[in-house]
């Protein structure tokens, strides 16, 4: 970000990047938009189908502010006292060509509760992406759904004719977006000649959620981070971007670890040019530490990674960023090698360097979500949904109702850091994904897991739970009690989730770890309505201990997170 341009509130190591982009109109923005129609008009098939954009993928054009005194049916536990808060692609304005699901505007969903009472909130993420689309009225960022094809590389040089001649503000673009911030690689070809290029696209903010150094952070993996404060009425403020105090020069996940024993935040961005991979400690007090570049052969989609006490798991994973493919295959910029190894690097997480990363070898998958790592004597584990040949495709146009050569399952994998092997371990069969545990034993050894269980690539059926201790049943070719897998809580017909997020009963690990609460969204198809779902996640029953019914639709959306009241109380003392 030039540095005339940054303005910051906070003090010394908590300064927040003042988001106010300097977009302009006129002629010069009114004749890249002619040109930009042409190509569009001429290239892209507007018959094709914009399914992430109908239905309950359909996004809620207007914010609601705090909507109070909701219908409770049942009751919430006051362990529940503070704020749900989920994010999602919510666009606030219409395509101009391809649309992914990805694509969206970030929009939060938040549910205060305090002493059993319910208040509903949404409020968009404040980027520059849409303060500036704003301005113009219109969508004006290209989308990840245009990347395909020769009409791809087009709008990528519209993208940047447009940044070239101040028509957008890019300038708070350095590593922003749900997933481009990307260096597209010279294509050679006797047709198509492009130089080296970097764009920086403000994206949407849509991916995560995370609580740190009292700030909530909503994250997108080739984003900045952007810090939102919750107010006590449970309603949401963007305050700004994050930069560390201008040490964040690369993108950052949307999956950090955060150690609930010291308190820091673990970190990664992922690039299209060198160095690919950039592994990132920030202390307890919002200090960011010098950058670890991570070394590996290309550029690839590093969706997720994971800490255990002592280590951090990267993964190098053949989903390769190729533009080449993109313009010649007619395919999205992101392309699976179903012939590549997959890679492992262990690395001790205070490391300075990465000359001690230990690289381990499996078959052939991606990973898109890890549950947790800790290690035992010798051995790295990580706990993981395994998926086999994905194609982000399948989330760019037509939604399937069943998913078909779609696998997805939990698997164990080991890395023995005395021998060097490796091993996995199948615990599920498909589909299984969004996993999480009781963050009060992320980095450490734990013994459940609650998973989503998808019949379409992006529709929750039900939520599971697993018992790491307990063997899997051979032989299933369904997900179903037994073995170990400990329950399931099914929607039901035509009723699909998300993303459950365990609120222990008692912060940290004094008491049994299955000992709270799951809490979910659940959208039902045959009335139209949502609510929030709150179950027991030791018993797992089908009786759910609240349900919230909201004010109206909720879209399906991407992660969740829960902040406490304590978290709540802490945000005015920093």
């Amino acid at each position: 970000m030039a540095e005339e341009k940054q303005s910051y509130i906070g003090g010394a190591g908590k300064k927040i990047v003042q988001v106010n982009p300097k977009p302009n109109k006129g002629l010069t923005s009114k004749v890249v938009d002619f040109v930009e129609n042409l190509i569009v008009k001429f290239m892209y098939d507007s018959s094709l189908p914009h399914h992430y954009l109908s239905g309950n993928f359909a996004p809620v054009r207007e914010e609601t502010p705090p909507i109070t005194d909701l219908l409770v049916k049942g009751h919430l536990p006051d362990c529940l006292n503070g704020e749900f808060v989920r994010v999602g692609p919510n666009p606030k304005f219409s395509p101009v060509a391809g649309y992914h699901w990805f694509d969206g505007d970030g929009m939060i969903h938040g549910l205060r509760i305090k002493d059993g009472n319910a208040t509903y909130v949404s409020r968009y993420v404040r980027t520059s992406r849409i303060k500036q689309e704003e301005f113009f009225g219109g969508a004006k960022f290209m989308k990840i759904g245009d990347l395909k094809g020769l009409f791809g590389l087009l709008m990528v040089n519209m993208q940047m004719l447009r940044g070239k001649l101040k028509v957008l503000d890019v300038s708070y673009g350095t590593g922003t977006g749900t997933s481009l911030c990307m260096g597209l690689l010279p294509i050679k070809s006797p047709h198509i000649r492009m130089q080296a290029l970097t764009i920086c696209l403000p994206y949407p903010a849509n991916t995560a959620l995370v609580y740190h150094h009292g700030k909530l952070l909503a994250l997108s993996e080739a984003d900045k981070p952007y810090a939102l404060k919750v107010l006590e009425d449970g309603d949401l403020q963007t305050l700004g971007m994050l930069d560390y105090d201008n040490r964040l020069a690369h993108s950052f996940t949307a999956h950090p670890k955060v150690d609930p024993f010291t308190g820091e935040m673990f970190t990664f961005g992922y690039s299209h040019t060198p160095p690919y991979i950039t592994y990132r400690v920030i202390s307890k007090d919002g200090v960011m530490h010098d950058p670890v570049p991570i070394t590996i052969s290309d550029p690839i989609m590093m969706h997720d990674f994971a800490i255990t006490e002592n280590y951090a798991i990267f993964m190098d994973l053949p989903l390769y960023f190729r533009p080449k493919e993109m313009v010649k295959e007619n395919k999205l910029i992101f392309t699976f090698d179903a012939t590549k190894k997959s890679r492992f690097g262990v690395l001790p997480r205070y490391a300075k360097n990465e000359l001690q990363i230990r690289w381990f070898e499996l078959p052939n998958c991606f990973i898109f979500h890890n549950a947790n790592a800790w290690e035992e004597e010798d051995e790295v584990v990580l706990i993981t949904c395994r998926l086999e040949n994905p194609d982000l495709d399948m989330v760019n146009g037509l939604v399937k109702e069943k998913l078909e050569n779609f696998s997805n399952e939990l698997y164990e994998m080991r890395f023995n850091m005395k021998t060097g092997l490796a091993s996995q371990k199948k615990l599920s069969v498909s589909a299984v994904d969004f996993p999480r545990v009781n963050e009060s034993y992320t980095g450490r050894r734990q013994r459940y897991v609650y998973g989503t269980i998808l019949d379409s690539i992006a529709k929750v059926t039900g939520i599971i739970k697993f018992d790491l201790h307990a063997e899997p049943e051979t032989g299933k070719t369904k997900l179903e009690v037994g073995g170990n897998v400990l329950g399931i809580y099914d929607l039901g017909p035509g009723r699909f989730g998300s993303e459950a997020v365990f609120v222990p009963r008692v912060p940290g690990i004094t008491s049994e770890e299955d000992d709270g609460y799951l809490i979910f969204f659940v959208h039902d198809e045959n009335t139209g309505k949502s609510a929030i779902n709150v179950i027991d996640a030791k018993t797992m029953s089908a009786d759910p201990v609240a349900v919230v019914e909201m004010p109206h639709r909720v879209p399906y959306g991407f992660h969740a997170f829960f902040v406490t009241e304590e978290q709540l109380q802490e945000q005015g003392k920093l």
